[in-house]
């Protein structure tokens, strides 16, 4: 994928999408999913893992990735804002249920992936356990660390979690599947199909060809306790493979 630095994106108006460069992250290729979905076009700017981005900072508040900004809006980092801007700027294909019900269904259901203590965040806690049991660990490590409340309790517990949420997403794809749907929802797909497509990466990553990402990231993401390849079943698989042959383009460019 093409990026624009920061000084560009930030002169630019319209759409523009941070993006983590030269890796598939969860969040952010979730946002780029979405986005495609919905048929939104936006210049791509390059954050850099690991370093300080102290121009991404200055301009938008914080230096990770995936953030939105839409013209002169204020910047949008967190993933339901992201989805609600999506939802704001291309309501045709909408991806939240109009109904309260509904919605909250959907909303909470994307968040049990995407959110504080959802999938993406327990298999986060588990890919930082090596290095934070180091006698120093790197200060990138330490920083992600941080932000996501690792501790020795937290990693522990991170496995039971994480089956407890892959568990439940299979219970509610299956019930949805008893109805003749292929998609969480119904029949057509909602937010938490996107964000299933996406997170499903960390537990086990697409082909080389369809997902040329480093081999050592690919290797950690695969490796994956009994318990958890246990519960990620041939169902929400083959789900996320679904999303990608119909609603994702292939191979992933990041």
């Amino acid at each position: 994928m093409e990026y624009a630095s920061v000084e560009e994106g930030r002169r630019a108006t319209g759409l523009r999408l941070v993006l983590t460069a030269g890796a598939p992250g969860p969040w952010g290729e979730a946002a780029k999913a979405i986005l495609g979905w919905k048929g939104l076009d936006y210049l791509p700017v390059r954050q850099v893992a690991g370093e300080e981005n102290r121009e991404l900072r200055d301009w938008t508040g914080q230096a990770s990735a995936p953030v939105a900004v839409y013209n002169d809006e204020p910047p949008v980092c967190h993933w339901l804002d992201l989805l609600c801007l999506a939802e704001r700027l291309a309501p045709e294909r909408p991806l939240l249920p109009a109904d309260p019900a509904g919605r909250a269904r959907a909303i909470g259901l994307s968040a049990l992936v995407a959110g504080v203590e959802g999938i993406g965040w327990q298999r986060r806690l588990q890919l930082l356990a090596p290095g934070m049991q180091m006698p120093e660990p790197p200060a990138m490590v330490s920083a992600i660390a941080q932000r996501f409340g690792w501790s020795e309790t937290a990693a522990a517990e991170a496995e039971p979690r994480l089956v407890a949420l892959l568990a439940h997403l299979d219970e509610v794809l299956a019930a949805s599947e008893a109805q003749g749907h292929a998609y969480f929802l119904g029949a057509e797909p909602a937010a938490p199909d996107f964000y299933w497509a996406a997170f499903a990466g960390m537990l086990r990553p697409l082909s080389a060809t369809d997902c040329p990402m480093d081999e050592g990231l690919r290797a950690m993401y695969s490796d994956l306790s009994p318990a958890v390849a246990e519960a990620l079943t041939p169902r929400l698989l083959a789900h996320r493979d679904r999303m990608f042959a119909s609603h994702i383009p292939l191979p992933m460019d990041f």
